[in-house]
Order: structure tokens, then sequence, then C-alpha cells
């Protein structure tokens, strides 16, 4: 089983990342002690060449976390035919619950990455670095979430017996099951529909609203709104999005949609939906940078394409949710499920 190519890479993956991170982690160490950009001496020329290096190679390293969360969900969908009982990646995750923690795990590596990567690219386009010391502190919360990381994946994927009899999305989102998996199924799918598409209008109103006019409180209030956003809509995944695709009522898994039967769809609606988030969060996230004189033109510069991007984004997700509701014979509400 730790044989199989997506764990190797994996772990692999991750074990490098971790080795790089802790050496970047020393060097911030010595960073956060003795950076002076105003000083020209012998040992913060030193410094700046390290961080350089550093700061590249880092971002080549979180790269990898950016994209680890795909590979995870892609490695255990293949890996779900070995189990009894198994259907699809929920099959895999339940023959050991750790693979729920490490799920979780990845999605807050793959936003530190990418917010990492994201200000460290930005820092590196001005004279003066002045988020050097911030990326180092950053860096430092999150080797210990990558070793956490590793961790997991090792006795997870090593905790994995085929002889096992696993359960799978059938049983884990059935309506009256104790569990928070059962409890998002249960969800009444006309209001939590109301809610998503009632956020996803405000996201775009906002981001159309940010594109127009640079003001804080526009960005303040997309960072929000995203926030909620990205939560409702991995609740109305499991409550109406599913059925909706898989054309069953009684049929909520969030994976299965990765599966050929469904035509992959579930790729590029999970990477549009963590795309438009990331980037819907940017505005907000880099507003503090515009106090900062040389940060400011470049974020100025930015700001148009990330909003774009997350606008983008969100299309392709409504997009993807409105297709089947619309244009399928299947319908959640009225006649024989009404």
């Amino acid at each position: 089983m730790i044989l199989h190519p997506g764990i190797l890479a994996l772990l692999l993956g991750s074990a490098i990342t971790l080795v790089m991170c802790l050496q970047a982690a020393r060097l911030g160490l010595e960073v956060l002690a003795h950076w002076d950009p105003t000083r020209s001496d012998e040992r913060q020329l030193m410094l700046e060449r390290k961080t350089d290096l550093i700061s590249t190679l880092m971002s080549y390293a979180l790269g990898f976390q950016i994209v680890a969360g795909l590979l995870y969900l892609y490695t255990l969908e293949d890996l779900h035919r070995l189990f009894i009982g198994a259907m699809c990646a929920t099959g895999t995750l339940n023959a050991n619950e750790i693979g729920w923690m490490v799920l979780l795990l990845k999605i807050v590596l793959f936003f530190g990455a990418a917010f990492w990567v994201h200000f460290n690219q930005l820092d590196l386009r001005t004279e003066d670095t002045p988020l050097m010391r911030a990326k180092f502190r950053t860096l430092l919360a999150l080797v210990p979430l990558l070793g956490l990381d590793l961790y997991l994946q090792v006795a997870y994927f090593s905790g994995l017996n085929p002889e096992i009899i696993t359960s799978c999305c059938g049983s884990l989102f059935r309506l009256g099951n104790t569990g928070v998996a059962s409890d998002l199924a249960g969800q009444p799918p006309g209001q939590t529909m109301v809610v998503f598409f009632s956020l996803a209008t405000v996201q775009l109103v906002l981001i159309g609203f940010c594109l127009r006019k640079r003001t804080a409180i526009g960005r303040y209030l997309l960072f929000v709104s995203t926030a909620f956003f990205f939560l409702a809509t991995l609740v109305a995944v499991v409550s109406f999005i599913s059925p909706y695709i898989y054309q069953m009522p009684t049929h909520h898994c969030p994976f299965d949609m990765l599966q050929h039967h469904y035509n992959y769809i579930g790729y590029p609606f999970y990477i549009a939906l963590f795309t438009g988030v990331f980037f819907g969060l940017l505005p907000g996230l880099s507003l503090p940078g515009v106090r900062i004189a040389s940060l400011r033109p470049v974020i100025e510069r930015f700001e148009h394409r990330w909003l774009w991007i997350s606008l983008v984004a969100h299309l392709i997700v409504l997009l993807i949710v409105l297709w089947p509701i619309l244009f399928s014979p299947f319908k959640l509400f009225g006649g024989a499920f009404g």
C-alpha cells in the first residue's frame, strides 16, 4: 500500500518540504534577531544573500503544498478500489479516520502556503523587502503544521489495511445518523440554496464594486463575504449540489464527483472554488500593506488581476452548480421528492 505512486509522491514531497522549511526556519530565527535593512555591514549583507536564496527555494517547496491537497484527493479516489465496501474516496478515508484529519490539515496548509508564496512574491518586488520579518514569523508557524502533516500522513497510509471492510458515503451521509456528515446532508436544501445563491450574489456585487472603487471597506467586506461563501459552499455541496450532479436525492457525497462517471466535474469545481476564495481574500489581507510606501504601488498594480481571477473562478463555480439545476430532468423539489 505504501508503495502506491500517489502515496510515495505525497510522503516524499511533504518530507522534502519539511526539511527545507526547517532550514529556512533556522535562518528565520537569525533574521528575526539581526535583520536591519538600514545597515550595510557584513552580517546584513550575508543575511540578504541567504534570504534571497531561501525565499526562492521556499516558494517552490510550499508550491508543492498548494497542489498537495488535490494530489491527496486523487490518491484517495484511486485507492478506494482496494477496499471492500468503498465506492469512492469516502471509503478510503473511513478505512482509517486519521485520513479526515489529514484532509482538514491539507486545506489549512493550502491557504497558509499560498498566502506565504503570494506575499513573498510581493516582498521580492520591492527594494526594501518590508515583509521580511513577517514572512519568517509565518514560516515558523507553518513548520509545526508541516511536521504534523507528514506525521499524520505516515500514520494514515501505514495504517491502511485492504482486508478491512470499510463504510462508504451511503452510510456516512445517511439521514438520521449521528455525526457532522449526516447533519450536513440533513440541511434543508431549499434554505441552503437560498443562502448559497444569496452569498454568491453578494460576492459578485462586492467584486464588481472593488473593481470600480478602491476603498478599504469594500475590501474588508469582500474578505468577510468570501470566508462565509467558502463555508456555505462546502455545506451546499453536501446538501443540494451533489444530489443534482448525481441526479439522486439521497446521494450527498462530495467526492463521487471526482470520478469518471460524472466527467470528473469535481476537479474543476473544487479548483475554481479554492481559487476564487483565495483571490477573493487577497485584497482584504493585503490592505495593511498599502500603508507601506514601497508595497502600495505593487499591491495596487496586481489587485485588479486578483479580483478578475476571483470573479472568473466564482462564475465557473456558479456555472457548474446551475447547469444540472436548470438543464437536467431531475428536480430536487416537487413530485416524488417534494
